[in-house]
């Protein structure tokens, strides 16, 4: 790691701090050394909370106090009431599913579960028993392997959220006429295990973004943290000290005021909750599922959401997740008023005439980015250039049509630049008429020329240097040593030399198109 942090690590570092995180808790979530993070902290201004003195983190503190408190057995009051199928309510002679055996038995060929199989039985089929009653019975038709055991990470109220990718369902494409794959996009919340659950067809920086502002306004709130794998989406540059975040991600939580924090590299159990709920959707109420439309199994998704994964009793906590989510409600974050304004962005390279092209539209950089790679962000109203280096914004435009140029006055330059005397040298060797031709571009547009002065070239390494000083003679004789005139003149030339009788119409057409310019724009251009 360098010895200056980049941007986008000192404003998770400086985020995490406010938090009243401790320097070791830092330490162990972003890879950046403690000394490193005091002394970003303290520039900042930000008070440092030192490592284990009682009662300096209030976050600890909260997980502290949830930890101790959390009894092992539900709280009635707060719990869905479960009853279990024990020995003496069995029927003795046989199982209450025997005549339910075809069902059970084809949906188990389909890979569902025991709870997704006791699910459909109750909803489709008005099954009056348990689900320890299918449990025992699906038991008894295939071996369950045994539950691996993994490390509980305890968080505070509104403090944590994970979010991850799974497999859709099987959903009716209307343009391709079949059935498609969609992507499962999954939000669960640290403490309750509260999760939102959404589908798309497919996924993109802008979707992933937007299905995290989709799941906040369905919580109700925001977290502080959230935790992420290393996808393109949310990370660009994976890296075990100092990933590169994808901007407008980072930009979409810092709008809701959340932190990302992306996994270790090959350490995926630090999103484990999330995995979990993935694996409870895909195993339990989408498992072997085809729907008719998008809208269709999202409806069935929130509907199975709502009525059998927020009223279970989650192992874990040994609470239902609707009333631990009602505890955690009043402590996630407030919403914005309104919601992020997305944008595009990319990486280009500073043209010779001093602009980055966006969507066929020219805008100007500042003096000294020339042949440079600069940052830019566009919407339908504006374009913004920012160094790569420092976030810094370097210019504002406004959006204009294809073909349009935003050149500010302070950008102009007021001395020809060294590669477009490079490039004037390069027109001269070319032919002396395309040199002239290129000289009386460059004279007449200013920097708007580079861009032409290259066209006149790239049409010299297509056609030869002499069919193309030709046209530029034939241009300078006419009196419209133009690009287009340029051009013009070599879309009509024939292959096959010319006659005196054939050159005379092509010598009329050209004198007509050059009298239409000078009418139209006033100028020989």
């Amino acid at each position: 790691m360098g010895n200056v942090l980049k941007a986008s690590t000192q404003h998770q570092i400086l985020s995490l701090g406010r938090l009243g995180w401790t320097l070791r808790r830092i330490e162990e979530a972003t890879g950046v050394r403690r000394e490193t993070v005091s002394r970003y902290l303290r520039a900042a201004g930000i008070a440092v909370r030192g490592p284990g003195r009682p009662g300096e983190d209030p976050a600890n503190a909260a997980i502290s106090s949830e930890v101790s408190t959390d009894s092992p057995t539900p709280n009635p009051a707060t719990t869905a009431p479960v009853s279990t199928d024990s020995g003496p309510t069995r029927a003795p002679s046989a199982s209450a599913c025997a005549i339910y055996q075809e069902v059970i038995v084809e949906a188990l060929s389909r890979g569902r579960n025991a709870m997704a199989i006791w699910q459909d039985l109750v909803d489709d089929h008005g099954f009056p028993g348990k689900y320890a009653s299918v449990r025992r019975f699906v038991a008894t038709l295939r071996t369950q392997a045994p539950a691996e055991a993994r490390v509980v990470i305890v968080t505070a109220p509104g403090e944590e959220a994970q979010v991850d990718y799974g497999d859709g369902p099987m959903v009716w494409h209307p343009e391709s006429g079949k059935h498609r794959r969609t992507r499962l996009f999954v939000l669960t919340l640290g403490y309750s295990r509260k999760a939102v659950r959404l589908l798309v067809w497919q996924s993109s920086a802008k979707i992933w973004a937007e299905l995290h502002e989709e799941a906040f306004r369905r919580l109700g709130g925001t977290v502080r943290v959230i935790v992420l794998d290393n996808l393109l989406e949310g990370v660009l540059t994976p890296d075990i000290y100092d990933p590169t975040l994808n901007p407008l991600y980072r930009d979409v939580l810092a709008h809701y005021g959340v932190v990302a924090l992306p996994c270790r590299v090959r350490d995926p159990d630090r999103k484990g909750k999330v995995e979990a709920s993935v694996g409870h959707a895909k195993k339990t109420p989408l498992k072997g599922q085809r729907f008719g439309s998008l809208a269709e199994a999202q409806a069935y998704l929130d509907r199975w959401e709502e009525r059998w994964a927020d009223t279970r009793i989650h192992g874990t906590t040994k609470q239902q997740v609707a009333a631990r989510f009602a505890e955690e409600q009043p402590a996630l974050g407030p919403l914005p008023l309104e919601r992020f304004r997305y944008y595009q962005f990319g990486v280009r390279t500073v043209h010779l005439d001093g602009c980055v092209e966006i969507e066929a539209a020219y805008y100007s950089a500042p003096p000294g980015w020339l042949t440079k790679r600069i940052t830019v962000q566009w919407n339908d109203l504006h374009v913004r250039l920012i160094d790569p280096r420092t976030g810094q914004l370097l210019r504002e435009h406004l959006r204009t049509r294809r073909g349009g140029r935003r050149i500010e006055e302070a950008d102009r330059p007021s001395q020809t630049p060294r590669p477009v005397l490079t490039l004037l040298a390069v027109a001269r060797t070319a032919g002396p008429h395309i040199g002239a031709v290129c000289a009386h571009i460059h004279a007449h547009d200013g920097v708007v020329a580079v861009r032409r002065i290259q066209g006149v070239l790239a049409h010299a390494k297509r056609h030869g240097a002499a069919i193309v000083d030709e046209a530029a003679k034939a241009a300078l004789d006419l009196g419209v040593p133009t690009y287009r005139f340029v051009r013009r003149y070599l879309e009509r030339r024939p292959s096959v030399p010319l006659s005196l009788r054939q050159i005379d119409p092509l010598i009329r057409e050209l004198t007509q198109y050059r009298d239409l310019i000078n009418l139209k724009t006033g100028d020989p251009t």
